[in-house]
């Protein structure tokens, strides 16, 4: 596997090249002066890339940072690389067009060859794929104007702590208050929520593999009750693993149960692997860990090579949409399927799947170490190269499943002093308390190293500061 070789040790805090600095700072001015007051990333790191390789990210004032971010997991090779790149400039040096809407063209039939080739065999065999506009969230759309339109019902069951997208439909299915608060009706549809399982904070008080087990005995019994409320709906939708709730992973055997609720009752499950797929969990698609087959799977980030893609693959009993039916003037970006298809079977072909396991298992272990040491750390979860360390307040009482609240001000805390030593992270989870890890792939053993030594050193100052001792 070859990986772009980048400096480690020039720390954020060590500029480069000093001479950016001006134009860096009149250009956050100019961001801030004119762009929306939605913009997310830019107010938790100030910075202004200009050129990026694997997983370091420079500056425009010379400062390098590694970025566990990765475009929201959307890079699983991280920044340019070579394959990807070699896919868009052979594309663009073909005089192949850009813009075909939904012309058939080879690098399309390319890209659907290697998506196939990714997917389960029993999946695969009966599946269709329509193309969407270019985020997830229109695919999420789109995977629910389809079974709607299959099965001629309207309601939709989803999770707590889920998140699925911001336009109108994805966002009635997201779990985020604050998001549904800000929106008149909080997004269109009927929304029935499920509680997700989530031991660290069970909704039901017990935490462990019975929380799970309750769940799913909740969520057959309201759906059976005749006066549970709850009409038919058109679709079940969840995430194997939640990543914008918290990197919350659900029990495999509660999503094998999730799968025979939804079989026996005629209601299409609809899986959400727009973060979780591509190798990111230590399988190439996080429904693999537990062996269940969807009746649709929706799918962006990292499928496009690092460009604008999403799609929703289904089982073809479900295609009976007319012309037209779900269409997206964006659906057809020659360059993002090809970038998608390379980054595809180099994955496949690289054994990165394997290697996110190995170096995701290697993270975590080191991170639940440091919750010996650290109180203010109440949990470390994830799966694969998907990580997540909760943070909480380590002087309040615990509950009855072990768990203190959330400290949103310590993972801002920390999530600065991580960029003031050359890390970027971001935060996830409930009340914003759990700080996320989405390293690309292609981490090296000595960018693993220095991500966890730059997370141990932060997390060790603020809980040093917390607590009045010194660091």
């Amino acid at each position: 596997m070859t990986v772009p070789t980048v400096d480690l040790l020039a720390p954020a805090s060590a500029p480069i090249a000093a001479s950016g600095s001006a134009s860096a700072e009149g250009i956050l001015r100019r961001q801030r002066a004119r762009e929306s007051s939605a913009r997310t990333y830019a107010r938790s790191f100030p910075i202004v890339p200009a050129s990026a390789e694997g997983m370091t990210i420079e500056g425009t004032d010379g400062r390098r940072y590694l970025d566990c971010l990765s475009g929201a997991g959307t890079l699983a090779l991280g920044h340019n690389h070579p394959v990807a790149l070699e896919a868009v400039r052979r594309t663009l040096d073909s005089g192949a067009p850009l813009h075909v809407l939904d012309l058939a063209t080879p690098e399309k039939d390319d890209f659907t060859d290697a998506l196939f080739a990714t997917l389960p065999p029993a999946f695969a065999d009966r599946a269709r794929i329509h193309f969407c506009g270019p985020a997830g969230t229109d695919a999420v759309e789109a995977a629910l104007k389809l079974t709607q339109t299959a099965t001629g019902r309207r309601g939709l069951l989803a999770f707590t702590g889920a998140y699925h997208g911001m336009t109108a439909g994805a966002l009635a299915a997201t779990g985020n208050v604050a998001a549904k608060e800000r929106v008149a009706g909080g997004g269109a549809g009927e929304v029935t929520r499920l509680p997700y399982p989530y031991a660290y904070r069970c909704p039901f008080g017990i935490g462990g593999e019975r929380g799970a087990d309750l769940s799913a005995t909740y969520v057959q019994r309201l759906v059976d009750d005749p006066s549970g409320g709850v009409v038919r709906p058109a679709a079940m939708i969840l995430e194997v693993v939640q990543g914008e709730g918290g990197v919350v992973a659900a029990p495999d055997g509660w999503l094998r149960a999730m799968r025979r609720i939804t079989s026996e009752r005629e209601i299409p499950l609809i899986v959400d692997e727009v973060q979780t797929g591509v190798g990111r969990t230590g399988a190439f698609w996080a429904v693999e860990h537990s062996g269940i087959v969807p009746d649709v799977m929706v799918m962006s980030k990292a499928i496009g090579g690092g460009l604008p893609l999403a799609v929703i693959v289904y089982d073809e009993s479900y295609d009976g949409w007319l012309p037209g039916a779900h269409t997206g003037t964006f659906r057809g970006n020659t360059l993002a399927m090809a970038a998608g298809a390379a980054t595809l079977r180099y994955v496949a072909r690289e054994g990165l799947v394997e290697r996110a396991a190995v170096v995701g298992a290697r993270m975590t272990a080191r991170l639940e170490g440091l919750r010996g040491r650290l109180p203010m750390i109440g949990d470390v979860r994830g799966r694969g190269l998907m990580i997540g360390v909760e943070l909480v307040d380590p002087e309040a009482e615990p509950d009855a499943c072990g768990s203190r609240p959330a400290a949103p001000d310590l993972a801002d805390r920390v999530r600065a002093a991580c960029l003031a030593r050359g890390l970027i992270v971001e935060l996830g989870g409930r009340f914003g308390s759990t700080v996320r890890l989405l390293p690309p792939l292609v981490i090296t053993d000595e960018e693993t190293e220095a991500v966890l030594e730059r997370l141990s050193d932060a997390l060790t100052e603020v809980s040093a500061q917390a607590s009045g001792r010194p660091a």
